[in-house]
């Protein structure tokens, strides 16, 4: 594996954005604040502010973006605008050999998932699941619980060890028992189901895999899941973590009168008879407290106890 260095005060951040616009025009403006309070310079790409339909600007310009900030020596780190739709649609045309010359922190989750697939698969370098740009300018979201764990990741050469539960919803479900050590690799369930067929696809043998969504009925959730598991790719993984999975309800819920299987239900039908270790609710997706985790670093799961625990610093 290839780290990045550590962000240190006084580092600039590049923020680019491969997938869709952010809604609200100020978004950009009061995270560039948030950063530069923080101590970092913040350099924007030329076309971070670009719509085009649900696209942040073509995908010439998002992926132009994109490949002159991990050539550009002056930055150290690269954050997401956010998620939404269209990072698959760059893979082809990202300049892999600049991204294994030039290592540097690359953040973002939920669309940004298949980047992170595949700068892995094609580089070795450690990126981050974690918080987007427009996150940072939410104040529900940026709570203490997500800076820490953002600070922690980024800037310190120790690893992050524990992944603690959301203080707002802190149970975690004990799905299979047991432990497991591996590589951490995942991301969103939708990303990482569309990365199968392609060259960017997922690897899960001996890793563990973590997975999260949002608002996905639980039909769909259980027809992703059920494709990842006649891929092979979930009996493959050591172990599995099943983050939190934001408003996946049926449309019509009434939580009175339960009219089809829950998520719970799903992941209980579909992951125990595999019987690897698997926990359930850890905040690693679109909540309001979301964890950083590097992907591609060791890290051991005791599902008994409802642990993740990262043994691997993911910066050098």
């Amino acid at each position: 594996m290839i780290k990045p260095e550590a962000l240190k005060r006084g580092d600039t951040i590049g923020i680019v954005a491969p997938a869709s616009p952010s809604f609200e025009r100020t978004t950009l403006i009061r995270s560039v604040k948030l950063l530069e309070k923080w101590g970092y310079k913040v350099k924007l790409g030329k076309y971070v502010t670009r719509v085009h339909g649900y696209f942040a600007g073509s995908d010439r310009e998002r992926v132009e973006d994109f490949n002159a900030m991990f050539r550009d020596r002056e930055v150290k780190a690269i954050f997401c605008l956010q998620g939404g739709y269209g990072s698959m649609r760059l893979l082809p045309q990202l300049d892999y050999d600049a991204i294994k010359k030039n290592p540097k922190i690359f953040l973002g989750y939920s669309d940004i998932t298949a980047l992170h697939l595949a700068i892995l698969q094609k580089t070795g370098l450690v990126t981050f699941h974690g918080p987007s740009v427009a996150g940072l300018a939410t104040e529900e979201i940026l709570s203490d619980y997500t800076t820490r764990y953002l600070l922690k990741a980024l800037t310190k050469k120790t690893p992050i060890g524990d992944i603690e539960p959301s203080p707002q919803n802190p149970w975690i479900w004990t799905i299979t028992p047991g432990r497991a050590d591996g590589q951490l690799i995942g991301g969103n369930l939708s990303l990482v189901t569309a990365s199968l067929g392609t060259p960017y696809e997922i690897d899960t043998k001996g890793k563990i895999l973590f997975l999260e969504e949002v608002e996905v009925e639980p039909y769909h959730f259980d027809m992703m899941l059920t494709q990842l598991l006649h891929a092979g790719k979930l009996k493959d993984a050591a172990g599995i973590v099943i983050g939190e999975c934001i408003k996946c309800t049926p449309n019509e819920f009434r939580p009175g009168y339960y009219s089809s299987l829950s998520v719970e239900d799903v992941l209980l039908e579909l992951l125990q008879p595999l019987q690897l270790p698997t926990i359930y609710n850890l905040p690693i997706g679109h909540g309001n407290n979301r964890a950083t985790l590097p992907i591609g670093v060791m890290a051991a799961l005791d599902a008994t106890t409802g642990r993740l625990i990262i043994k691997e610093s993911g910066v050098s």
